[in-house]
């Protein structure tokens, strides 16, 4: 695919997006129906959730459920336009990077020692409940990874206290877990066990912070977030999904979250300059089975290993990210990043722009999430069209 082809897809998603004006619909948003959920119980909530996940039909305008902005979205959609800008230089790109900008910088959570964000609706399980902009490591993680691209793209000193201030929020008000080998952040001021790429992106968080103040601290309490995870690493190079400490068990879910791993721990040591090669190691093995277990030889993604169904929109731009900048470890892992970019362009990005959530064997579920589909594709494509550009 070439340059030109790869800017055309990315200039009908921008126009798609700026139509909508970056609001739109979340997988996981059918909480902000009218509809009382917990009437129905303790698993009335998480059931409806699933159900407005999984449901082809987008039937949330009658269930009153409205289009919102989603803060993690609008993190991603200002790490794409900061890095548009940087490539192009055209000014439409600067003033959407600012509105973006100054729009996290106006709707923090409320409440906690720095800034932080959560989602814009309710989130559930069965044995926990989070009102929406509940703050998370994760949420938080990926604004900062997009405040921290305006910084250098735009050399604002706003965003570098804003980078401080998160990192305040995730060493005083995350809890932290003693573990075998290190230590683990958790998901929410309320979160218990071990989930490893969440515990990692606050670990991103705090050396950033680092990298621009030579906090010690935070390195240390990034270093031993690493080092927990290292311990937990497979002989193949997988990673499951968490750690339950209480009874030594872990969650398997091999999807994009290795994808996360392997890319944070990356970052640790780009941001760090700690070279140290048992996380060289890791990170090399961990992108080796990404790479030769995730995807198709034509570039679709495999669901939840070992299911290969559905292609999911988020599969495939992760993806593109993590072979794309980590490209260095393997000299397959740029043009296989093309790949993946054309078979989900040509398979699952609409005429009108937008890109489908998911692609089953006989049907798509094409209903344009904001947040997982459109800010996550726009992020891919624009790291792409960088490292072209680079090239």
């Amino acid at each position: 695919m070439n340059r030109d082809q790869l800017y055309s897809s990315i200039i009908k998603l921008r126009d798609y997006i700026e139509h909508n004006e970056f609001k739109g619909y979340d997988p996981y948003d059918t909480l902000n129906s009218f509809i009382n959920f917990k009437m129905f119980g303790k698993w009335g909530p998480p059931v409806a959730i699933q159900f407005g996940k999984k449901n082809p039909f987008n039937i949330r305008p009658l269930m009153g459920i409205k289009k919102g902005l989603n803060p993690k979205g609008m993190g991603l959609f200002l790490k794409a336009y900061s890095t548009l800008y940087r490539i192009t230089g055209e000014q439409r790109y600067k003033e959407k990077a600012t509105y973006l900008f100054n729009w996290l910088s106006e709707h923090p959570s409320e409440g906690y020692s720095g800034f932080c964000w959560g989602y814009n609706f309710d989130w559930a399980s069965p044995g926990s409940y989070h009102d929406a902009y509940t703050p998370s490591g994760v949420v938080t993680s990926f604004v900062i990874d997009g405040v921290y691209e305006y910084l250098k793209v735009f050399g604002d000193k706003d965003a570098e206290e804003i980078i401080h201030s998160a990192a305040k929020y995730i060493n005083v008000d995350l809890p932290v877990t003693e573990l075998d080998g290190g230590l683990s952040i958790a998901y929410t001021p309320h979160s218990k066990g071990a989930c490893y790429n969440a515990s990692l992106l606050g670990a991103e968080i705090l050396v950033k912070s680092a990298a621009l103040n030579h906090n010690i601290e935070y390195l240390n309490k990034a270093k031993s977030a690493v080092n927990f995870v290292l311990t937990r690493q497979k002989e193949d190079g997988r990673w499951n999904y968490s750690f339950n400490p209480e009874n030594n068990t872990e969650r398997a879910q091999i999807d994009f979250h290795q994808g996360y791993v392997a890319q944070s721990l990356y970052r640790y040591m780009e941001l760090s300059g700690d070279r140290d090669p048992k996380i060289e190691s890791a990170v090399r093995r961990g992108l080796d089975f990404y790479f030769k277990n995730q995807f198709f030889e034509n570039g679709r993604a495999k669901w939840r290993l070992p299911k290969l169904y559905p292609a999911d929109i988020h599969n495939q731009s992760q993806g593109i990210i993590s072979l794309v900048e980590m490209n260095s470890y393997s000299d397959q892992y740029l043009p296989f990043a093309d790949k993946i970019a054309k078979w989900t362009i040509d398979n699952m990005q609409h005429k009108n722009g937008y890109f489908y959530y998911q692609k089953f064997k006989n049907f798509s579920n094409k209903i344009p999430y904001i947040r997982w589909s459109q800010a996550w594709m726009l992020l891919a494509l624009s790291t792409l069209l960088d490292k072209n550009k680079e090239k």
